[in-house]
């Protein structure tokens, strides 16, 4: 599970996904090999993720986020990354 932010500014986009292989998923929204939201919004920076034991528990958790309030989605980010540094070199 992912979370990536455009810009910190309040009307910028955050986009929550799923995927089973982080590092290659978060390489391909780098270099926009993904058709999509990511590559229309410009969303290259991963600032926080999850790890699950099991992909039904991933898709459960990312849909429930997607319901979220944006401001307790900015507040589980804070949590763990009070800077919203790119975490995507920590789990290469």
């Amino acid at each position: 599970m992912r979370l990536y932010p455009r810009q910190l500014k309040a009307g910028h986009t955050l986009y929550v996904g799923v995927t089973s292989n982080l590092p290659a998923r978060i390489w391909q929204h780098k270099n926009n090999q993904v058709d999509g939201f990511t590559k229309k919004y410009r969303i290259h920076t991963l600032v926080w993720y999850e790890v699950h034991g099991t992909m039904e528990s991933a898709i459960l958790r990312e849909k429930a986020i997607k319901a979220w309030k944006r401001l307790w989605k900015i507040e589980l980010v804070e949590k763990s990354n009070p800077e919203w540094l790119d975490r995507y070199s920590g789990i290469l």
